[in-house]
């Protein structure tokens, strides 16, 4: 844990010791958002990777668009024709 100043104009500094840590360097993008009073800050790429992790058990299974329009097909074969 590494204490940190909040400067006048609200700017915070990411000590040296993290940014090599974290492998960021300056110009580097960060996503901030206030989650139960605490302030997270995230590269993009660990967001991707977290929602990716998330729902990877839904990659192999059946495209649920897929399965209606299918259905959607055979309901239009069995309906009468005017």
């Amino acid at each position: 844990m590494v204490e940190v100043q909040v400067s006048p104009q609200g700017r915070v500094v990411i000590t040296a010791e993290l940014r090599k840590a974290w492998q960021i360097e300056a110009g580097d993008i960060l996503l901030a958002r206030l989650e139960n009073d605490r302030l997270i800050l995230e590269k993009p790429a660990q967001i991707v990777r977290r929602i990716k992790a998330r729902f990877a058990f839904l990659q192999n299974q059946p495209s649920l668009a897929d399965e209606l329009i299918a259905e959607r097909h055979a309901a239009a074969e069995v309906e009468p024709k005017e």
